[in-house]
């Protein structure tokens, strides 16, 4: 592991402190990340559900702290692929929680999935996402 959690949060409040207002930074390991979104009424859509967008955002949010934690900071790694499922409907009254697992760890690209869950429901996902981050070459 290249970055502490710490080392993460600091970088993100000094470069992108509005990527921290409504999400977490629950736990940095080797190749994974776990998130918590705190899901609030801008959150929600017609029909009491979490919005896509909302996962999208913490999903594409948890592969960039997992890259972080691997590589360090590299701070124009950049999404170029994201494919999202959506499962079941999400809780609307409880929090997000994304598990994120990086699979293949290249020079240049990186691919990763993530599950996301109801805070309260982790046997149950509500959506699967894959996706691929272009790692900037190193000077």
């Amino acid at each position: 592991m290249q970055s502490t959690k710490q080392d993460i949060i600091e970088f993100l409040r000094r470069e992108f402190a509005p990527s921290l207002q409504h999400c977490s930074i629950d736990e940095v390991s080797e190749r994974s990340a776990i998130l918590t979104w705190h899901v609030s009424e801008k959150d929600l859509r017609p029909g009491n559900t979490i919005s896509g967008p909302t996962m999208m955002t913490l999903a594409d949010f948890a592969m960039y702290v997992a890259i972080l934690a691997e590589i360090g900071i590299v701070g124009l790694a950049v999404t170029t692929n994201m494919n999202i499922n959506f499962l079941r409907k999400p809780a609307a009254n409880q929090d997000l929680k994304a598990i994120c697992k990086l699979m293949k760890v290249g020079k240049a690209l990186i691919v990763a999935e993530v599950w996301i869950y109801s805070e309260h429901q982790m046997d149950e996902p509500v959506a699967h996402v894959t996706g691929t981050y272009s790692i900037p070459p190193r000077r």
